[in-house]
């Protein structure tokens, strides 16, 4: 199985724009210089990484947890991605997965393993195994 998506760019760094789009037609829009490393309007690689891992976490939490015999309600993750440069240029140096969950008749304790599992097993996770840093924070409510 492959998933496709695909960009393109036109024009120098600074003055460039471009459209990114999914090969399912789910999302499609613009990014630009200003997007990726100030505030300006429009998509940025680092969000789309982060909208992948947020996905699939929250897919793969719940999948660990039902296969453990607890179904969750929701499982929400939000993902912050930062940009930082070092002496090779720029990089993703660190995600912050901030996930909120209900899960009924589990305890705090088995809803942690299940959360640090996911955490190294996700198919995004593994992935992303060249971020040096990538934290957890989860709730369950």
């Amino acid at each position: 199985m492959a998933r496709q998506a695909e960009a393109e760019w036109q024009g120098d760094l600074k003055g460039g724009n471009g459209r990114v789009k999914l090969g399912s037609g789910a999302y499609e829009g613009n990014y630009s210089f200003a997007s990726r490393f100030e505030n300006g309007t429009g998509a940025n690689p680092e969000e789309l990484v982060g909208a992948a891992l947020a996905g699939c976490y929250s897919m793969a939490l719940a999948n660990s947890l039902a296969s453990a015999g607890f179904t969750a309600t929701s499982v929400h993750t939000s993902a912050d991605v930062h940009l930082a440069k070092d002496d090779k240029g720029f990089l993703i140096n660190l995600i912050e997965l901030t996930v909120a969950a209900v899960v009924p008749s589990i305890d705090e304790a088995t809803f942690q393993e299940h959360v640090e599992k996911t955490k190294v097993g996700c198919i995004i996770s593994r992935a992303l195994g060249s971020v040096p840093g990538m934290t957890v924070k989860a709730t369950l409510k």
